[in-house]
């Protein structure tokens, strides 16, 4: 054998592997509703391949279950029979739906898009992220989102729950202390949530200390003027950012607004569809940092173009997520390709058996996460744990 031919072997086994890529095609879909909390169950999905790899996505927090298990159906006949590498067609067929419904269609397309990325990567024996550029970032930052865990929402409760964060190796804590506010509040009693919320805000920053990054969002329960006064009455907590201030509808010119004034980095846009959708809100120049969900925004590839859209505009990207560890990966694998990439949400404390979910289980150390070197995302559903909290 010679050292040409030596040479040329990987090419043709990458050739064969890209051949078998078209062969192999979508044969059945699972669906798996887990209770979690009050919140919101996880709907997992489970894509069979007809060479029989199972590959995982996550199809959570679109709205009600049954609606999203309804475009699930839907999509699940549209995948069937396509070649797993068919994901850009796929995403075309499926557009008018999503846009036609909205963010139920969207998670439901975007779960089984990434189970197409995780058989992809295990069809080539590589992670995920390879197949989207390579690894930028072998270790991923995540914040603590508490405010999907807290039972008890006042200062203390909010407090022990960050406490026990940072306990957990977190260095940058998030809430959305504001949620209690009826939407459309005005004058004392819009005023009174005001003033419960920062004080949510302050104990926390107390808890974690000054060196810890704090995180808040106010989930678009402002008005410009509020919203304006609010960032002001929080620039003594020295945030990492204020997230969502104002709604996005009709336009974006409320949150350009107090993107502008405000002193602390703001940042949104996650239940935003589409490198489209996305395209006026960076232009708008809405937030600081832009934080498309993959479950949202129509998957791991629209994820990535997003964040090539936001490299350009020079906006760093934290993809949105408080989802199950399925949902954790996918969007992990893409930011570890993600060249400006800031951190990931991680959320924290829902259930205290997380980590029996998937195998291996999820590798978070001090708040980073560490990807494996394994084929596709790296990790599957546990059998047992989907039984055991079956919704």
């Amino acid at each position: 054998m010679t050292r040409r031919d030596l040479l040329r072997f990987p090419v043709l086994g990458a050739v064969s592997q890209a051949a078998d890529a078209g062969r192999v095609t979508v044969r059945d879909v699972e669906v798996h509703v887990v209770r979690v909390n009050a919140r919101g169950n996880w709907v997992l999905v489970r894509t069979r391949a007809s060479n029989g790899l199972l590959g995982s996505g996550d199809a959570s927090h679109g709205g009600p279950d049954a609606v999203t298990l309804k475009h699930l159906r839907a999509f699940s006949d549209l995948f069937r029979g396509a070649a797993v590498s068919d994901i850009e067609r796929l995403r075309q067929a499926a557009l008018p739906s999503i846009q036609a419904a909205g963010l139920a269609a969207a998670v439901a397309f975007s779960a089984l898009e990434m189970s197409l990325w995780d058989i992809l990567g295990q069809l080539y024996s590589v992670p995920a992220c390879d197949l989207l550029g390579g690894t930028v970032n072998p270790r991923l930052r995540n914040y603590a989102n508490i405010n999907r865990s807290t039972p008890r929402r006042d200062p203390e409760g909010f407090a022990r729950m960050a406490e026990q964060a940072v306990a957990a190796g977190f260095d940058a804590v998030k809430l959305a202390p504001f949620d209690d506010m009826p939407r459309g509040a005005s004058g004392a009693v819009r005023e009174a949530f005001t003033a419960r919320g920062i004080a949510c805000a302050a104990a926390v920053r107390q808890a974690i200390g000054p060196r810890r990054d704090l995180l808040i969002d106010a989930h678009n329960r402002f008005d410009l003027e509020r919203g304006l006064d609010l960032a002001r009455r929080l620039e003594s907590l020295d945030l990492f950012w204020l997230e969502e201030v104002c709604p996005a509808r009709p336009s974006y010119e409320q949150l350009a607004a107090v993107n502008r004034e405000a002193k602390m980095r703001t940042a949104g846009g996650e239940s935003i569809f589409g490198l489209r959708g996305f395209l006026p809100y960076v232009n708008a120049q809405a937030v600081d940092v832009a934080m498309p969900d993959v479950k949202y925004c129509g998957g791991m590839l629209e994820l990535k173009k997003i964040a090539a859209l936001c490299e350009a505009a020079g906006m760093p990207v934290s993809p949105h997520g408080p989802a199950s560890p399925i949902g954790n990966l996918a969007a992990a694998h893409v930011s570890a390709a993600m060249p400006n990439f800031l951190i990931l949400e991680f959320s924290y404390g829902e259930v205290p058996w997380r980590a029996e979910l998937i195998d291996p289980p999820e590798e978070l150390v001090n708040g980073r996460i560490h990807l494996r070197r394994r084929p596709g995302l790296g990790a599957g559903l546990n059998d047992r744990t989907l039984v055991k909290y079956r919704a």
